[in-house]
């Protein structure tokens, strides 16, 4: 104690001694401070350091070699090798050379390279240890300082993918391995990347099977497998299953074009898929042959991983595709169809989105931002025929897919944001919330353009069928936009203009109006207009569909969104509250953990009686013991309007002739132009 009041006698003195100094300093010295500050020179910004190179579509001198360890499961780390040859102005000048880590992928639509995942960067060179810098602005690039005459590099890192969902997607576990080669790839910057060739290999676990795109070059070598050279471009869109327990089920079509079903799983009981399950599958390849009248791959690759303990995944390429499904996707058919239009929407990507794309999703390389103005016909589109041939291939009924089409209805008429949010802004959001959870996504909108975008291609299908007596429909559209070119593989870009000349080609109209209306203009309801047209509205009814009953089962959530206004999760945890609604009003939100129901412990089945018995005008409001945190409280909500649950009423025979299958042959046709 003494040291301190001896500190705060010193420091009193030396405040007062200034104080004095102060009060008998002349003025002039004042001025002097004064005429000092307006000298003072103001900051001015620092130069940005040099841009790294642009991309140039020229090709990139000899093959890269990359080799990828995926056998280090209990740390959930993969280990690369990479040798990379050098130009041969680098070779002979040395100088800056600049490695890039792939950040905007295809599919994702933003910058979301696992870039905080790379460890252990190592750069030699004749077995001599080179140094590298990251780039301050563009902190996927990494700058080397190649000593003259370095024909190549040897560059080792690892991926130290998440060990637990809280870290982020879970791509190793102890039976099944992702391997997405975006997060294992270092490459050259200033090249296309089309234009940069690789030759690829992977160390599996002992006795694993693996599903691919790619294609193995010559024998496998113990658990060593190494494919035939691709363009970069190919490798990062031929992502890798691998599994302890997998089986494949061949899907081909009389046009003898090979698809292959891989399936791998938690369990090897997860496996027993019946004749009939597997019929449904290849079926589907041959409705989507039918509907589009092309291919755009020499073969094509399901990969799907039913599992709980892999990170979710829905992921589009050219020549496969990335699904989850849960563990019981065969075992208990009857009551996971919510999650079969999956593999439908992916497979459907093969054609919009990777052959037809935007034209500004496209990019030289994986490290140009990309823009979204186009994702309403790239995924809205895509959720359209995933849902239509889902029913088609007999993945699902079409009953089920009319009460899936009316929880989209529902939910998307109802969402509050329409309001004030066009839905083409919401193709901003892969950059602008990367799909982070959202605290009112009703109300701020959230990727809209996928299911609401899939309304207004029903309401384009409906309007051509109307307008053409049911000549036409966006079939003819699928097959004349998505279906040209048969077996290339060669982007094709396109604009607003050429989506409304390529619907003005199947039925003139002035579908630019109709566009711009729906896609640009806020309006206060969801475009409802197909169903009326199919002779169909959306209804509320006090039971939920089988559809709604599926998919909360699988979600592990329970719905009541269309009455109290929320959605109900593990453990009580609300999911869900929507703009607006009872819950909100009162102020309830989501994340708070629903303790009690007029003053009885939460039980999703007592909250369903207790809503019901509140329908009566005299009915007590109902009270809510809600969680928070450490805090608790009470909150007391006033409805009467019962359960409510969106199902379809009226004529179904609108749907039912959109969703039934398409009779004929595939093409036979396999040549490439």
């Amino acid at each position: 104690m003494s040291l301190r009041i001896h500190f705060l006698s010193s420091a009193v003195g030396v405040c007062a001694g200034m104080l004095v100094m102060a009060a008998v300093a002349p003025h002039g010295l004042s001025k002097a401070y004064a005429a000092d500050a307006s000298a003072q020179s103001q900051p001015e910004p620092l130069p940005l350091p040099p841009s790294v190179p642009i991309p140039q579509d020229v090709p990139y001198g000899g093959t890269i070699s990359l080799k990828v360890d995926a056998t280090d499961l209990p740390r959930h780390i993969l280990s690369m090798q990479e040798t990379i040859p050098l130009p041969a102005n680098v070779v002979e000048k040395g100088g800056n050379f600049t490695l890039l880590y792939p950040m905007w992928l295809p599919g994702n639509h933003s910058p979301t390279g696992t870039i905080d995942q790379l460890g252990g960067l190592k750069i030699q060179a004749g077995g001599k240890q080179i140094s590298w810098v990251r780039d301050t602005v563009s902190v996927s690039a990494f700058h080397v300082q190649v000593p003259k005459g370095t024909h190549q590099l040897e560059v080792s890192y690892q991926l130290l993918t998440p060990v637990s969902p809280k870290e982020g997607r879970v791509v190793m576990t102890d039976v099944m391995v992702n391997v997405q080669w975006s997060a294992v790839s270092l490459y050259p910057a200033g090249y296309f990347t089309r234009q940069i060739q690789f030759k690829p290999q992977v160390v599996f676990p002992a006795g694993w099977s693996y599903g691919t795109a790619l294609r193995a070059d010559g024998a496998q070598s113990g658990n060593t497998v190494t494919f035939k050279p691709v363009s970069f471009n190919v490798l990062e869109d031929s992502p890798i299953f691998s599994g302890k327990y997998f089986r494949k089920f061949d899907l081909t079509q009389d046009d003898k074009v090979p698809v292959t079903l891989n399936v791998m799983a938690d369990r090897p009981e997860d496996l027993a898929a019946t004749d009939e399950q597997i019929k449904a599958h290849r079926e589907l390849v041959h409705q989507a042959n039918l509907l589009f009248g092309s291919h755009h791959y020499d073969h094509y690759d399901f990969l799907l991983a039913l599992t709980d303990k892999l990170g979710g995944i829905g992921l589009e390429h050219h020549q496969s595709s990335e699904n989850s499904g849960p563990r019981g996707y065969f075992t208990h058919w009857d009551k996971t169809f919510a999650a079969r239009d999956l593999l439908a929407h992916e497979f459907t990507h093969s054609w919009n989105g990777k052959y037809r794309r935007p034209a500004d999703l496209w990019a030289a390389n994986f490290n140009t931002p990309q823009r979204g103005s186009g994702l309403w016909v790239y995924e809205g589109q895509t959720q359209y025929w995933g849902y239509v041939l889902a029913a088609r291939a007999g993945l699902m009924t079409a009953p089920q897919v009319e009460d899936a089409l009316a929880e989209v209805a529902a939910v998307y008429d109802g969402r509050q944001g329409r309001t004030w949010r066009p839905l083409i802004d919401t193709t901003n959001d892969p950059i602008i919330s990367q799909r982070a959870p959202q605290s009112w996504r009703s109300w701020s909108r959230s990727e809209d353009y996928y299911s609401e975008g899939q309304l207004i291609w029903l309401d384009v299908d409906t309007l051509i069928r109307k307008l053409s007596d049911n000549k036409k429909s966006l079939n003819n559209f699928a097959s004349t936009f998505f279906g040209t070119h048969n077996g290339s593989f060669v982007t094709s870009t396109y604009q607003f203009d050429d989506v409304v000349q390529a619907l003005n080609a199947v039925q003139p109209y002035d579908w630019a109006t109709f566009l711009h209306q729906r896609v640009y203009d806020i309006r206060d309801h969801a475009p409802l207009d197909g169903f009326t047209r199919t002779g169909t509205r959306l209804v509320f009814t006090e039971k939920p569909s089988d559809y709604i009953t599926s998919y909360s089962t699988l979600r592990h959530v329970t719905d009541f969104l269309f009455s109290l206004g929320f959605s109900v999760g593990k453990k009580g945890v609300l999911a869900e509250v929507l703009w607006g609604s009872p819950a909100w009003q009162a102020g309830v939100t989501r994340d708070q953990e629903l303790v009690a129901v007029n003053g009885q412990a939460y039980d999703a089945d007592d909250l369903k009686d207790v809503i019901t018995a509140a329908k009566s005008k005299d009915g007590a409001p109902i009270s809510l013991l809600l969680r928070d945190g450490d805090s608790f409280h009470t909150v007391s909500i006033t409805y009467h309007g019962g359960l409510r649950y969106p199902h379809l009423d009226g004529k179904m025979d609108g749907l039912a002739a959109i969703l039934a299958p398409v009779g004929g042959q595939p093409s036979a046709a396999d040549h490439k132009e």
